[in-house]
This record gives structure tokens, C-alpha cells and sequence, in this order.
């Protein structure tokens, strides 16, 4: 997997898995799946209404949690630092 250097010096795989459009009962295996073949970066929202499958799915893998990158996208409603 390639990887990209940021400012910060945290690396970030080129490469993310999007969960759009995995139903919620499928996401928990698609991304144990995409673990399993090396993804390590994951794309997410709460409008996609699977991310506790997706939580769920990196919570029983052994990959360590510090070598995950997510990233999520939350509602407007829910923005700002103590609400997300």
C-alpha cells in the first residue's frame, strides 16, 4: 500500500474503502474483507447509516487501531468539536 506524508508527519494510505451504499448487514464482512487484503484506510458518513458495522468490523480484527486511517463525514447538526 502506498503512502502519503502529511504536514504532521501521520501517514495516510492513497487508497480508502468506501462503505457508500453497503447495507448496513453486509458492511460488518466487506470490511473485515477489505482488511483482510490490505486496506487500511476506510471512507465513511453517518448518512450511510453503517458505521457501527464498520466500527464493529475493526473492533474484531487485530489490526492495531494506529495503523487505521478513517475518515467520516457527520450532519450538520452534529458538527463541531464536543457534538462529533
Amino acid at each position: 500500500m502506498d503512502f502519503k506524508k502529511l504536514n504532521n508527519n501521520e501517514k495516510i494510505p492513497f487508497i480508502s474503502f468506501g462503505v457508500f451504499d453497503i447495507n448496513p448487514e453486509d458492511t460488518k464482512k466487506a470490511v473485515l474483507d477489505a482488511l483482510d487484503v490490505g486496506y487500511r484506510s476506510f471512507d465513511n458518513a453517518q448518512v450511510y447509516y453503517n458505521e457501527k458495522e464498520v466500527g464493529q468490523a475493526i473492533s474484531e480484527s487485530e489490526i492495531p487501531r494506529d495503523d487505521l486511517y478513517l475518515t467520516t463525514k457527520v450532519w450538520v447538526s452534529n458538527s463541531g468539536y464536543d457534538k462529533t
